[in-house]
């Protein structure tokens, strides 16, 4: 996992409302644990028509989307079942990070722990987000802000061990990992204990 500091990008904007795990990537595509390839299949009944051409109402779709990293979502993204496929596909397809006033529980910790910033900001902030697509962001995930061109800051929280992993570029086995020494140390000392 690479190291999540700063993220500068325009918006793109999916303003619908409960888009949940299986509109981010249907079940039927959770046949392997590769997640390359995914970015190809995110949105996948809604970006593509029947045919496998594009969707032209698919927002995504739109010229001004494209190259957009970060997205700026309707309510409650990530609703539904578990899969930490969703973040994959999302991180495959280009976005690094979403923003909006409420996201998932579970979607938000598969996204933070897979690197992709899952942001929540207030929803008057949000609804400002909704209604101006393609503006320049900087999130910035040190400060925990996310500067607007205009000079204004969006401050969000991230859960501190979340927080310490983004900028580390570990996730939680690369943290444990990074500490092999200190536990081969005091197991051998609980062993000599014993």
């Amino acid at each position: 996992m690479n190291p999540v500091t700063r993220i500068h990008s325009r918006t793109a904007v999916l303003a619908d409302e409960n888009i949940d795990t299986d509109r981010i990537i249907p079940a039927r595509f959770l046949t392997t644990t590769e997640r390359a390839g995914l970015g190809k299949l995110c949105f996948h009944d809604w970006r593509y028509q029947p045919d496998g051409s594009d969707n032209p109402a698919f927002p995504l779709n739109k010229p001004e989307a494209k190259g957009c990293s970060i997205l700026v979502a309707g309510r409650n993204f990530g609703c539904g079942s578990s899969r930490e496929h969703a973040p994959w596909a999302l991180l495959d397809y280009g976005i690094k990070a979403v923003i909006c006033s409420e996201i998932a529980d579970i979607f938000r910790n598969n996204a933070l722990k897979n690197g992709l910033l899952a942001i929540v900001i207030s929803e008057a902030e949000h609804n400002w987000l909704l209604s101006h697509p393609g503006i320049e962001l900087t999130i910035d995930v040190r400060g925990q802000f996310i500067a607007l061109a205009d000079g204004g800051h969006v401050p969000f929280k991230l859960e501190a061990f979340a927080r310490h992993c983004l900028l580390n570029g570990v996730d939680q086995l690369g943290y444990l990992l990074q500490h092999a020494d200190a536990i081969t140390t005091y197991e051998k000392k609980l062993e000599h204990a014993a």
